[in-house]
């Protein structure tokens, strides 16, 4: 199937709303119970280059389901079955790393049922201090070793000092460096850490170590700064799960209150929030009725008014009133570590350019290594250069050979977008959807709960015949609140007004209901009713139409002789409808209606929306034809819906959005793109967020292949040195970062 990341269902719980405001129901994710995998430990893993090569030896291991990447930390979380732990952690091993299992405080920073994340200094192998403490030494000692180079007496004493410092530096700065090149040679690979160690080496030999020295100690404070801005994007949609607090007061056997961690709070506990607080666990609403603001959840700061019987969600805040809710959800399984783990299993797939900057990569830098031995074997020959001068550009050569940039260009960039993408209630399952949404060039969209609210609504009445107003209103809530009917519901819940009393009520089936009201016996149905009892003129037969036309289903009070009033029941686009299809088209994406209702409530639903191709009377099986149509008539077609019946349609679409709010299980499984908070406004945020994505991509490549080329013409024919080469090479890492981390700006 075409989706990378399948999301499991979830239960669905009742809505409501205090105030009338429509507000998101509990969303179907993925169980969080199997979330946390495995944690292993590896000491050479600390550059997104070494997250690439683990990635690709393991991307033939069957039955892995995602992967998490600390490089800080240096772990690896493995969420997969137990039949492929062995040979995952088998082809880590060949490719030359060495996993160990995490201590358990390690494992926890990756996991979702605890606070505490990781920012520490990590140090690095070698047993001297933090990892910053090592660097900022080693940096000190290459400053020294340059000053003893510059201003000491050219007498052999002070180069014996001066290579002494140097070398400290190098041990301190590359001790992983070159036993990760060391390792990477002995198995015929040309990694970074490779050509790192052998340009270092060389320089040292030929007489220029404070550069060595100097060009190893920024370079590792470079990978340090990477791998930290590299799990800073990573790990920014985490911060959401801080959001909920760890204690929730709850109700104990005798009715007294306790702070209780969250993660020791049972299934079907009550807890208790005051005003201003956060909700610490998802749980229905038994007593009160509060504001709630869902940014973490839906992205949206307006908060939502709630009653007893609506869902709350861990991490959103209670703004008004105190309520108290029955808990449905332990810890680790809300909906916002679900979200959470959702997104870090989009993270562990690779997105379209990740894939082919890694073959490039993988072309590269062999290249460039052909090229400095080039340089160094014939320059002699050909240039007049002598070999020590043709060695140290074959040197520079190396340095500029590296990489880094290139490899870190994409990831980071994907997983900003991603994480960006959550924080505004868009949940994508994949660096594929986010990159390929900005192709849509259509969008077909599913009625019912995706254009319009989902909830018939009253939106017109009038009296007829000269009948007394107040009256009917009163006779047609009586006769309506005594009906489960959807359309007596919204006409009940229309008319404010006392409900008179009705005796000897039944249901009449397929056209409406009869009682006795105000000792009166009254009909309240549809249109084939007051035909049926000859109560229909010609005047009424226009008024009717004319709301038929307008997609409205009608509803007639009568008794028997005459008509008392008419009440028009229609289900209301949403306010953001419009701005959405606006959007979309101005993005050159044509939307198109589909829906299972008439022709007449598509056409005019389609028209209220600004969509000018509305398709109606359509079966699942009629929509997943539509969408092929339109795949073949516009190209790549997106599809939005909430319902079962939109699943084989989403499942067609080149991408699926399904409307996460109030919809079903089966749509969320076969959709790409989970909208948090139905607004339809989201797709086409989703698209520029893409368009945004795509651009920052190859802004990256096209940076860092940039530089590169430069500094490689100036190595070969011009006078770069290798202080130039290591800052060109990390300062395009650090530019790369920063360009990608602009997507977790608002």
């Amino acid at each position: 199937m075409k989706p990378e990341n399948t999301l499991a269902s979830g239960t669905d719980s009742p809505t409501g709303d205090c105030c009338g405001a429509p507000h998101a129901a509990a969303v179907p994710m993925p169980p969080v119970t199997g979330a946390a995998g495995r944690t292993f430990r590896i000491a050479t893993m600390d550059c997104s280059a070494e997250e690439s090569d683990i990635r690709r030896a393991l991307e033939p291991i069957a039955g892995i389901r995602s992967l998490g990447f600390q490089l800080g930390a240096r772990t690896l979380r493995i969420d997969a079955g137990e039949e492929a732990y062995a040979p995952a952690l088998e082809a880590i091993r060949k490719a030359g790393f060495d996993p160990q299992p995490a201590q358990a405080g390690a494992a926890q920073t990756q996991g979702h049922e605890g606070h505490d994340h990781d920012h520490s200094d990590h140090s690095h192998e070698g047993g001297f201090g933090s990892g910053a403490t090592r660097l900022v030494a080693a940096l000190v000692l290459a400053v020294a070793a340059e000053a003893v180079s510059f201003f000491a007496p050219d007498l052999m004493a002070w180069k014996i000092a001066g290579m002494a410092v140097a070398a400290v530096a190098i041990w301190l700065a590359g001790l992983d460096t070159y036993k990760k090149g060391m390792a990477a040679l002995l198995r015929g690979k040309l990694n970074i850490n490779a050509l790192m160690s052998v340009a270092v080496t060389g320089a040292f030999l030929i007489g220029q170590w404070p550069e060595a020295a100097m060009v190893m100690a920024l370079y590792a404070i470079a990978e340090l700064i990477e791998a930290r801005a590299v799990d800073r994007a990573r790990n920014a949609i985490k911060g959401l799960l801080d959001m909920a607090p760890e204690q929730a007061l709850v109700r104990g056997e005798g009715g007294a209150w306790t702070a209780t961690p969250v993660a020791a709070v049972p299934l079907q506990a009550i807890v208790r929030i005051r005003p201003g607080e956060r909700v610490p666990l998802d749980g229905l609403i038994t007593q009160g009725c509060s504001a709630i603001n869902q940014a973490p959840i839906t992205g949206e700061s307006i908060p939502v008014d709630k009653e007893t019987g609506d869902a709350v969600f861990a991490g959103t805040i209670n703004e008004t009133g105190e309520i108290e809710i029955r808990v449905t959800a332990a810890a680790g399984n809300t909906t916002l570590a679900r979200i959470i783990h959702a997104v870090e299993q989009a993270q562990g797939t690779r997105a379209p350019t990740q894939r082919f900057v890694d073959r490039f990569a993988a072309v590269y830098t062999p290249a460039v290594f052909a090229i400095a031995v080039a340089v160094a074997v014939l320059m002699p020959l050909l240039a007049g250069l002598t070999w020590q001068e043709s060695l140290y550009k074959a040197l520079v050569l190396l340095v500029i050979a590296c990489p880094c940039a290139l490899v870190i260009s994409t990831p980071v960039t994907v997983v900003s977008g991603l994480s960006a993408a959550a924080r505004r209630g868009i949940l994508i399952k994949g660096g594929t959807y986010l990159e390929s949404a900005r192709l849509l060039k259509a969008v077909a969209l599913d009625k019912t709960g995706t254009i319009t609210e989902g909830k018939p609504q009253l939106v017109d009445w009038r009296v007829w015949g000269g009948a007394d107003a107040a009256s009917a209103a009163q006779l047609a809530a009586g006769m309506a609140s005594r009906s489960d009917h959807p359309v007596s519901k919204a006409i009940a819940a229309g008319l404010k007004t006392e409900a008179a009393e009705v005796q000897d009520f039944k249901a009449l089936p397929g056209r409406g209901t009869e009682g006795v009201a105000k000792g009166q016996r009254l009909v309240l149905g549809n249109h084939r009713l007051i035909h049926e009892r000859g109560l229909c003129g010609a005047e009424l037969e226009a008024e009717l139409a004319q709301h038929e036309q307008q997609g409205r289903t009608v509803t007639l009070l009568a008794d028997e002789t005459r008509v008392l009033a008419l009440f028009a029941v229609a289900d209301t686009i949403k306010q953001t409808s419009r701005q959405a299809i606006t959007d979309l088209k101005a993005l050159g994406v044509t939307p198109v209606m589909l829906t299972g209702d008439n022709a007449a409530t598509a056409r005019a639903i389609a028209s209220q929306a600004g969509i000018d191709d509305a398709r109606g009377d359509l079966l699942p099986e009629a929509k997943l034809e539509a969408i092929r149509e339109m795949q073949q008539r516009y190209g790549a077609t997106g599809m939005t819906g909430d319902g079962i019946n939109d699943a084989p349609a989403l499942a067609q679409a080149d991408i699926g959005f399904a409307m996460g709010g109030a919809g079903a299980d089966t749509a969320m499984e076969a959709a790409d793109v989970v909208i948090m908070n139905d607004n339809l406004e989201r797709v086409a945020e989703t698209v520029r967020l893409s368009q945004r994505t795509h651009a920052i991509l190859w802004q990256n490549i096209s940076l860092a292949l940039g530089i590169k080329s430069v500094f490689l013409v100036l190595a070969v024919f011009g006078t770069a040195t290798m202080w130039m080469a290591v800052f060109a090479d990390m300062g395009a890492s650090l530019l790369v970062v920063a360009n990608g981390l602009r997507l977790l700006r608002k």
